[in-house]
């Protein structure tokens, strides 16, 4: 029997023949590396037709079509990044604005997992979208998270590459940087706000000169009037007739004036808050066009900030005259609810119907859907439109009311 450490100590003598075989270890794991880089080079310039890639299944064969020479050269020229992925989301291929985008050598982007630049929540999201997808293809709004942590605005646009009798269906993907794209509709969402803060400046300005100037003209001009036309309204006659005319018409003229000045700015809004103003605007709008209307306030114990007021007010305002030129209703419910952090309001009609999304496309001019969709981002919030047909419209407006910006606009 071998005494304790014998053999371990026979072991760590060198021999000639260990030596060799190391050599021999070492250069065949070199000329096995150098093999893998041939491959690789002759995978990105087109010259192999076929990739075979072990996985948990066991080998898969995937042949390359239009993979030539000249298609690879149109790929890797593309801003765009491009990637074919096995169906368990590995990487095949992927060329170098991929690699620029996630801020990773190519070399290391290949063969890795397409999954390693999302975040989990959008892994979530790829999985039916890649399930569902057809030939047509499908594509998501997602996040690309580069190799350094940064985070990359990105279109992922997914599409099957069915294989032949060899292959299994690989996957294409066209991955978009959106950096530019979201930049540039911030830049255009900032410029819409200070058309809007113009607009609500300008608003106020010809509202006080109505207010001061038109209006308290008009009240003059009615008392005068009054005074003078006395003589003919205890007479009889066509003439009595035509002063009754004059007065009421002067009266009509100085409520109207008196009504848009309340519309460019709504004082009340600054002195009772938006509850008054809601109900104040929804009598206005019953009386003046016939269709019944109904107010709705849950309870409420503090105000809420300016701009959401405002936003809020000026939302129900182009939602009431949508409904007196389009809708053709008969009733029309308003409801403004506190909902923890949230308050929302609704408007619903019973009128006619219409395809929100055409409607977008087509309007021109106008404050529309669009810019009430664009009120409510400023302030955080969100506004979807349903309208079904034979059931109306509703308009629904949601905006936190903690941990945002407070901007008070100019009314």
């Amino acid at each position: 029997m071998k005494a304790p450490g014998h053999k371990n100590t026979a072991r760590s003598r060198s021999s000639p023949a260990n030596a060799a075989t190391s050599f021999d270890e070492l250069a065949g794991l070199r000329a096995r590396l150098a093999e893998a880089e041939a491959t690789l080079r002759a995978i990105r310039t087109g010259e192999v037709d076929t990739v075979m890639v072990a996985g948990k299944e066991g080998s898969q064969v995937f042949t390359l079509e239009g993979v030539e020479h000249v298609y690879r050269v149109l790929i890797e020229s593309m801003n765009e990044g491009a990637l074919t992925l096995t169906t368990d989301k590995t990487i095949m291929y992927a060329n170098h604005s991929f690699a620029k985008m996630v801020k990773c050598p190519l070399e290391q982007v290949t063969g890795s997992s397409f999954r390693r630049f999302l975040s989990a929540e959008d892994q979530a999201r790829l999985r039916p979208l890649v399930k569902r997808t057809a030939k047509t293809g499908s594509q998501m709004q997602g996040t690309l998270i580069a190799s350094d942590g940064t985070k990359v605005p990105a279109q992922i646009s997914v599409r099957k590459i069915p294989g032949d009798r060899s292959a299994r269906t690989a996957i294409g993907v066209v991955v978009t940087d959106m950096t530019e794209a979201r930049r540039a509709e911030e830049t255009m969402r900032a410029l819409t706000h200070r058309v809007v803060q113009a607009q609500e400046a300008e608003r106020g300005r010809v509202a006080l000169e109505l207010h001061d100037n038109i209006t308290q003209l008009l009240c003059a001009i009615l008392f005068r009037s009054e005074v003078y036309m006395t003589s003919y309204l205890t007479r009889s006659g066509p003439a009595r007739t035509e002063a009754v005319k004059i007065l009421a018409l002067l009266s009509r003229t100085a409520e109207e004036v008196e009504r848009i000045s309340r519309n460019l700015r709504p004082g009340l809004l600054d002195q009772l808050g938006l509850d008054s103003v809601l109900r104040d605007t929804c009598d206005e709008f019953a009386v003046r066009t016939g269709v019944k209307t109904k107010l709705a306030c849950g309870p409420s114990a503090v105000r809420l900030p300016a701009d959401i007021e405002l936003t809020l007010y000026r939302i129900l305002q182009e939602a009431l005259a949508n409904v007196e030129q389009h809708a053709r209703a008969s009733h029309v419910s308003v409801g403004l609810t506190r909902r923890g952090a949230f308050v929302q309001l609704a408007i619903k009609d019973d009128g006619i119907s219409f395809d929100p999304a055409h409607h977008l496309a087509r309007r021109k001019g106008g404050l529309g859907l669009l810019s009430m969709r664009e009120r409510a981002t400023y302030v955080g919030g969100t506004l979807t439109v349903k309208s079904v047909l034979g059931a109306g419209t509703e308009i629904q407006v949601n905006i936190p009311l903690r941990q945002r910006r407070q901007p008070r606009p100019v009314i």
